[in-house]
């Protein structure tokens, strides 16, 4: 896949599955900005890990509509505009019903709606805009989860806000589609991260494992590498797609 001279934003994309992202598109030739919000340090890292020039890192709470105005205005800045956003940061409280108190369970339902969903929905729409003005194709991507659709107990939050995003991605596409705005997602289920570290190092972790029947989850680079497919121009026609990457753990 070659994505020489575009122009990617990817939110989240100092660790995990926007890591492997990032580096995946800046090896295939694209200039990247990753956004994170408080970890200078792994941003610094990521941009580090990737090929080739241009990329840099900006800090922003995406949770924070102001902020994400910013953010987009100053990478469409520096990169002279926007090809592609990957709209991936996300996070995953638990907030079992029986354990949590009234004011705990409202605290985990604001903080993942306000970064898994309205987050990458207010980043969709400054860089909708954005491509909108440059008068050229684009592409809008999400990063969903398996917990769409088959529910995330002690999770129920994440699960919603996934939800919510398939039909946020699933209603741009439609919207988008005579801007020539591509607007897919992919659905992982579980995946070697930080953010999942506390399930599959727990005493689950073995079932969670055995949920595919490969035995395993999936690795970073394995979701960017569908990431990237979908970004590609020959994957036009699939707009409005939510592709299912999890190992056969859950058919629909």
């Amino acid at each position: 896949m070659d994505f020489t001279g575009k122009r990617v934003l990817i939110t989240g994309g100092s660790r995990g599955i926007g890591r492997a992202a990032a580096v995946a598109f800046a090896r295939a030739g694209a200039r990247v900005a990753i956004n994170f919000h408080s970890n200078k340090e792994a941003a610094e890292e990521a941009i580090k890990a990737m090929p080739g020039n241009g990329h840099f890192a900006v800090r922003a709470d995406i949770s924070k509509p102001d902020a994400v105005f910013r953010m987009v205005g100053a990478v469409a800045e520096e990169l002279g505009g926007i090809d592609i956003l990957v709209n991936n940061a996300g996070v995953f409280f638990p907030h079992p019903v029986a354990q949590s108190d009234y004011a705990a369970w409202q605290e985990s339902w604001s903080q993942t709606i306000g970064i898994n969903l309205m987050g990458a929905a207010h980043t969709s729409y400054c860089v909708a805009r954005q491509m909108m003005g440059q008068g050229m194709p684009g592409k809008i991507l999400f990063v969903s989860s398996r917990g769409a659709f088959r529910g995330e107990p002690e999770h129920t939050a994440y699960g919603a806000s996934k939800a919510g995003m398939n039909a946020l991605a699933q209603s741009l596409a439609q919207e988008l589609a005579p801007y020539h705005i591509f607007v897919g997602a992919v659905a992982p289920g579980f995946v070697e991260t930080d953010m999942a570290a506390h399930v599959l190092d727990g005493e689950g972790g073995a079932a969670v494992k055995a949920q595919s029947p490969t035995g395993r989850v999936a690795r970073p680079e394995e979701i960017a590498h569908c990431i990237l497919f979908l970004a590609t121009e020959g994957a036009a026609y699939a707009t409005g797609c939510i592709l299912d990457v999890n190992g056969a753990s859950y058919l629909r």
